[in-house]
C-alpha cells in the first residue's frame, strides 16, 4: 500500500514539475528579470546614496529579501494557478474519487511549489552574486526558512485555487494582499527604523517574521528573534494545513 501511495506522490509531483518547467520562459525567467531590475534601481542606484544598514552594505542587505520575495510569489502562484487550471477542467475531480489519500493530494501540489520556488530563488540568488558576495550565516537556517515559507505559500495557493472561480481570482490575492504585504514585510528596509507604533503594526504582517528569519540566515541580524519567527510559520503552515485538508477531504467549493 505504502508503495502504492509514493507512486502516486510521485505523479502528482512529478506532473506538477513538469508543467512549470514545460513553459519555463513565463514561470522561471519573469522573476529573474523583475529582481534584477530591484537589484539595479534600489541595490545600485538608491543604495548608495542609503548607506549602511545594520553594518552592512544596502545591496548586501536587500538580497535575502528580495530572494525570499521571488521563492514566496513563485510558490504561491505555481499551486493556485495549477489547481485551479484543474478545477476548471474537471481533472480534480479524478483525484477526488481515486483510491489517493488526502495527504498525498496536497502534497503532491506543495512539492511542485516547493520546485518552483527553489528553481527561481537559486536563479535570483545567482544574480545577485554580480552584484555583492555571497555570505551565509547559517545554511541551516536559509534552507530550514525557505522549505517553511514555500510550503506556506504553496498552502495558501491551494485554497486560493479551490475557491477561485476565474482566472482573475487567482490573480487577486497576489496583486492585492500577497505583494503589499510583502513590500511592507521589511525587504527594503529594517522594521527597526520604523517609530515603535509602526513597529508594533508590521508585526502583524506575517511576511515579516519570514524575511526577518531568512535576512538572519545570510546576514546574522534580525528584527525579529529567530525562534519567534520558526514558531509564527510553523503556527502558520498547520492552520493553512489543516484548512487544505478539509476542503480537499471534503471536496468543499470542488465537487459539481
Amino acid at each position: 500500500m505504502l508503495n502504492l501511495y509514493f507512486t502516486a506522490l510521485k505523479s502528482l509531483a512529478v506532473k506538477e514539475t513538469t508543467r512549470y518547467l514545460r513553459i519555463w520562459v513565463q514561470t522561471l525567467v519573469p522573476p529573474v528579470i523583475t529582481t534584477s531590475l530591484y537589484f539595479i534601481i534600489f541595490g545600485k542606484m538608491i543604495g548608495g546614496r542609503i548607506g549602511d544598514m545594520g553594518g552592512f552594505s544596502y545591496m548586501e542587505f536587500i538580497v535575502p529579501g528580495l530572494i525570499m520575495m521571488s521563492a514566496i510569489t513563485s510558490s504561491y502562484a505555481n499551486v493556485s494557478s495549477s489547481f485551479f487550471s484543474q478545477k476548471l477542467q474537471k481533472n480534480i475531480e479524478e483525484l477526488l474519487v481515486a483510491p489517493v489519500p488526502t495527504h498525498i493530494i496536497i502534497w503532491g501540489f506543495v512539492i511542485g511549489g516547493l520546485g518552483r520556488s527553489l528553481l527561481v530563488g537559486t536563479l535570483v540568488t545567482i544574480v545577485s552574486l554580480f552584484f555583492v558576495p555571497l555570505n551565509v550565516h547559517s545554511w541551516i537556517i536559509v534552507i530550514l526558512t525557505w522549505l517553511m515559507t514555500a510550503t506556506l505559500f504553496s498552502l495558501a495557493g491551494l485554497i486560493n485555487g479551490v475557491f477561485a472561480q476565474s482566472y482573475d481570482d487567482v490573480s487577486i490575492v497576489p496583486t492585492f494582499i500577497l505583494q503589499p504585504l510583502t513590500y511592507l514585510g521589511g525587504v527594503f528596509y529594517a522594521i527597526s527604523m520604523l517609530a515603535p507604533f509602526w513597529q508594533n503594526v508590521s508585526k502583524i504582517n506575517p511576511i515579516v517574521y519570514m524575511i526577518s528569519a531568512f535576512r538572519y540566515g545570510f546576514l546574522g541580524t534580525t528584527d525579529v528573534p529567530i525562534t519567534v519567527s520558526i514558531t509564527i510559520l510553523v503556527l502558520f503552515i498547520l492552520v493553512l494545513y489543516t484548512v487544505c485538508y478539509y476542503i480537499v477531504n471534503t471536496g468543499r467549493g470542488l465537487r459539481s
